[in-house]
């Protein structure tokens, strides 16, 4: 946008140009050295006033591709978050699968050593149980053995004093 300065600059030299040109006498007519001093100074001015439109243009051309050329970083800059993120979430939801699996084999594993720990406990009671279960009767048949014994001696030594 042109401020009201450049506007009122614009008008005056096309108005300037516009003078110079219709002014024929200028070039025709033998004119004074003055004339001919003051119609380049004129053209050194409309040149002068160009040249600074043409600046201001430049500079107004170069601001939008500094702008366009920051919108681009920006957009850049935005997808490469974009980017980064989604591959964060991605390796996140792995590394929790992952984390899932190994938590479900370690439970599984757990269960199945503590099934085979109760089968070695149970075997175990029940090795023992009849090995004390055998000795027992081992021990009350030796015991049956040992008071028949006992009794039989006892009707020995009775029979041997009663006739």
């Amino acid at each position: 946008m042109a401020t009201q300065k450049e506007r009122s600059k614009k008008s005056a030299s096309a108005a300037e140009e516009k003078e110079i040109a219709e002014s024929p006498e200028t070039e025709e007519s033998g004119a004074s050295p003055l004339d001919e001093v003051m119609t380049q100074a004129e053209r050194a001015y409309a040149a002068y006033m160009d040249a600074e439109r043409q600046v201001a243009k430049a500079y107004h051309e170069n601001e939008l591709q500094v702008a366009k050329a920051y919108r681009r970083a920006e957009q850049q800059a935005y997808r490469a978050y974009e980017t980064t993120a989604s591959k964060a979430m991605k390796q996140r939801e792995e590394a929790l699968a992952q984390a899932a699996e190994a938590r479900e084999t370690a439970i599984q594993e757990a269960e199945a050593s503590y099934k085979s720990s109760e089968q070695a406990a149970n075997s175990a009671y029940e090795a023992t149980i009849a090995e004390a279960a055998g000795s027992r009767d081992e021990n009350i048949e030796r015991a049956w053995k040992v008071r028949d014994e006992t009794i039989e001696q006892a009707w020995q030594i009775y029979s041997k004093i009663a006739r």
